[in-house]
């Protein structure tokens, strides 16, 4: 069932993103060539206990993870597409790293994700980060009340597959609210007009995750969580709480 928020409510959950925004910004600032992941988790532990917020990623365990996970941050490497767990892995010049952060302040969750290149970039991955991006800023764009979830997915599918990148098959955004994963399901592929119609109120979590090698397949780790691409290419993830308002989307984790 899908919770409509109130005006107050998605107040309250743009302080909330506030936070994740400021998590991500020290996870990236900590992100430099020699650093381990472990020493991003922990940046972004301290933000998260200045703020008095918690994490909806610690001890999180869905119903594909053989263990809780164990960190507030998911650092996915070069060929890791999402769910990578921080390790003592230490940062090379040219890795590619997606961070994906939450938070939760006042009882309100928040879901946001960003893709960057450590050191000296290959002309490839930025051209992959940037399409993560516009994939993200198009489905945005198809947020709107009287669109529906279709749009959305239709909107960032065009975007990827035009740029000739693979979309992992069943992974995708989803509702957020009092807790970070809630109805409805947002596919990064789909079809226009078609699926839940968009209401004021609504809020989604919207996460385009992209492998550069144009393969849809992927492969989970053994730790079971970290997914990779099977092709051994690189992947990008970018990702926004976004709530759906009658004047338009509103971006509820922006700096």
């Amino acid at each position: 069932m899908v919770q409509l928020k109130t005006d107050s409510s998605i107040e309250a959950m743009r302080e909330t993103g506030r936070v994740v925004a400021h998590v991500l910004a020290a996870a990236r600032k900590a992100a430099v060539v020699g650093a381990s992941l472990h020493e991003l988790d922990e940046a972004a532990r301290e933000v998260l206990h200045a703020a008095g917020a918690g994490s909806p990623f610690l001890h999180y365990r869905p119903h594909f993870a053989p263990t809780p996970f164990p960190a507030v941050i998911c650092t996915s490497v070069n060929d890791a597409i999402v769910h990578g767990i921080p390790t003592g892995y230490r940062l090379r010049d040219g890795d590619l790293v997606s961070v994906d952060a939450g938070a939760t302040l006042n009882g309100w969750a928040g879901d946001s994700a960003i893709s960057f290149v450590v050191g000296r970039p290959r002309p490839e991955d930025v051209r992959l980060v940037d399409t993560a991006f516009a994939a993200l800023d198009a489905g945005i764009a198809a947020a709107v009340v009287g669109n529906r979830i279709g749009d959305i997915a239709h909107a960032i599918g065009t975007v990827c597959r035009g740029a000739g990148y693979g979309i992992p098959d069943g992974f995708g955004g989803h509702g957020i609210g009092r807790k970070m994963h809630e109805d409805p399901s947002v596919p990064n592929e789909g079809r226009p007009g078609r699926g839940m119609p968009l209401r004021h109120g609504m809020v989604l979590a919207i996460e385009p995750m992209l492998i550069g090698g144009g393969t849809d397949e992927f492969h989970a780790d053994l730790d079971g969580w970290t997914l990779r691409a099977s092709d051994g290419s690189r992947a990008a993830h970018a990702e926004h709480t976004v709530a759906i308002t009658d004047a338009g989307p509103r971006i509820l984790t922006a700096p």
